[in-house]
């Protein structure tokens, strides 16, 4: 089946929720580092901030961990830019792993892609959110970004400059980028970064 192309970012708990995701949609994906959301200010502030042009699609796990997480974001970002998504609780254990999780249920990264299909198809479509300004990797690079001496702060310079928090990864920067930035926004803020 063909990926679903999602409008809006999609928070997620970790990596494998991601890769999973990525099987089925072609989306900003932001993983929230399952309980480092609690640690890393820098983060809440970005999905703040992206949830100030976007809404936000959110999708824990169904379990104890998840729902925590999923609460904490609620109480940071306004509800009427969340989009909240659930999977159902499924008894079973993930493939990469030898015993069930605490609670024994499926989390993201178990959903049968027919199932994650089905949940995303209602916000699938084409959008100038999606990867508005098509800023790529190599983008960063020619810009200093990422790849010399001081690129981290001139990525510090360059969040700032968007209003975005100092300290994200390059990769947390660019997602951002690709939904906040037109071409032209972000070659501007490139500039005044240097």
């Amino acid at each position: 089946m063909e990926k679903l192309k999602i409008r809006y970012p999609v928070v997620v708990e970790g990596r494998y929720d991601e890769l999973r995701l990525q099987t089925v949609i072609d989306a900003q994906i932001i993983r929230t580092d399952g309980f480092g959301i609690f640690s890393k200010k820098e983060k809440v502030t970005l999905l703040r901030r992206l949830s100030e042009k976007t809404p936000l699609i959110l999708l824990t796990d169904s379990d104890g961990a998840g729902k925590l997480i999923r609460s904490h974001l609620t109480s940071c970002i306004p509800p009427d830019r969340l989009i909240q998504l659930y999977i159902p609780r499924i008894p079973g254990v993930e493939k990469r792993k030898n015993e069930p999780s605490a609670e024994g249920i499926l989390g993201v990264e178990g959903m049968e892609a027919d199932l994650l299909y089905r949940l995303f198809a209602p916000y699938a479509g084409e959008s100038t959110v999606l990867r508005r300004g098509e800023i790529k990797k190599a983008d960063f690079y020619a810009a200093g970004l990422t790849g010399k001496p001081d690129s981290k702060s001139r990525r510090d310079k360059f969040a700032e400059r968007l209003g975005l928090p100092a300290g994200l990864t390059p990769n947390a920067l660019l997602r951002a980028v690709q939904v906040l930035c037109t071409r032209e926004e972000f070659e501007a803020a490139a500039r005044n970064a240097e």
